[in-house]
Formats: C-alpha cells, structure tokens, sequence
C-alpha cells in the first residue's frame, strides 16, 4: 500500500472530452465516490477530506490544540535529522498526508519515513503515523481502533496516538501477530528505535495544546 498526497485536477484521454472534477466542500461529506472520482476531486482549502468504505468524510480543520503540538513535533524531528549524529536514520516527515489503508483512504496529522536512506517513493510504506486525538467517543474509537487496525496491517511499524485529554502518548507496534502497546506520561521522554538517540519531552507538546485551552 502508499502513503501518498493524492493528486487532483482533470484528466484528459486523447479524443476523449473527461468532465470537469469534482469540487468537495464541507456539504460534500456522506456522498459516495469511488477511488478515482475521489482522486481527481479538488478540495476547498482548510477542510479535511477521507474516502472510508467508499464514503467521502468531511471533518473541519485540526485545532490549535492539535496544530501547535503538531508543529513542535515536527521541528523536533527535525532538529534531529540535522544536528544528531545518527538524524540520517529520519528520511522526511509532513504533516497532514492521505494515507492508503486499501480499504481507505485516511487523513493523517503526522507521517514519518525513517531507514529508507533517500526519499520515500509513492509505494513506500511509512516508518510512524501519528494522531493528535479529538475530543468524542467517536474519535476516540476511530484513533485508537480503527487507524491503529489498518495502519498496522499495511505495515507501519509505530503508531503514536497523543491524548491531550488522557495526557498520554500511547504508541502501537505490530510484533509478529500481536500488537504491542506502549503508554507514556506527560513527565515521560519519547524514543523510538527507529530513530536511534531521538528524545522528545512529552511535557512540551501538552504544555503547547494547554496553552490554548478557553480558560488559560
């Protein structure tokens, strides 16, 4: 399976006039589009767009509860590619990438290539996906059941899940048939082994989603 940005825009075969590409907006969720219609679709910026069981689900922009420690992710990885002496094990790291399950087509808030050695191609596999959990039941059962089932499945190696709410980061690795879970505290260092000597201080990203709670 890919991780992949999906690309949009008109595709045009020779001689054959293809009609216009979809446009999907916040009043587009609940139709039902196939795997193509929703590739060549374009998108109004800001909104999040997935293909689940041939449904497309329309979900409003992450908060900056979520953004804020996001980004703070993001540079820290970055940091370590640049100044560690084994940072070379970090290929590339984005935020916000559709990610292909084969039975979906997910939104993911962090992916991670990592032992690659050069950029990740289109059908490479991510090393890490990580989610900045929602507040709700129902996000709370797709975060840390549904994408941890199909993530694992297609051969990530770690899914990190951050609760800001549970104030815990709770990381899933498949091992063998079994999957093995790992929950850290906020006053707890983050590390992997595919990212040898990388060291991320819990305590700073929930200080960042904290910071924009309505009453600090």
């Amino acid at each position: 399976m890919k991780t992949s940005i999906l690309s949009s825009g008109s595709r045009m075969a020779t001689g054959t006039l293809k009609r216009a590409p979809l446009e999907l907006g916040p009043d587009s969720a609940g139709i039902h589009l196939t795997y193509a219609e929703f590739d060549r679709a374009s998108y109004v910026e800001g909104w999040r767009f997935e293909l689940i069981r041939g449904v497309v689900v329309v979900t409003p922009p992450p908060l900056e509860a979520e953004r804020d420690p996001n980004e703070e992710l993001g540079y820290w990885l970055r940091l370590y590619k640049d100044t560690h002496p084994e940072g070379k094990a970090l290929d590339k790291t984005l935020p916000e990438q559709t990610v292909d399950t084969g039975e979906n087509l997910r939104r993911v808030d962090r992916i991670v290539w990592a032992g690659l050695g050069r950029k990740p191609l289109p059908e490479d596999v991510a090393s890490i996906l990580v989610e900045f959990v929602s507040k709700g039941k129902r996000n709370w059962q797709r975060d840390y059941v549904e994408k941890r089932d199909e993530y694992l499945a297609i051969g990530v190696l770690e899914y990190w899940v951050f609760d800001r709410f549970e104030r815990t980061l709770t990381v899933f690795a498949k091992q063998g048939k079994k999957v093995k879970t790992r929950v850290l505290r906020e006053d707890q260092i983050l590390t992997t082994p595919l990212l040898p000597g990388f060291e991320m201080p819990l305590a700073k990203l929930f200080a960042l989603a904290d910071d924009w709670q309505p009453d600090r």
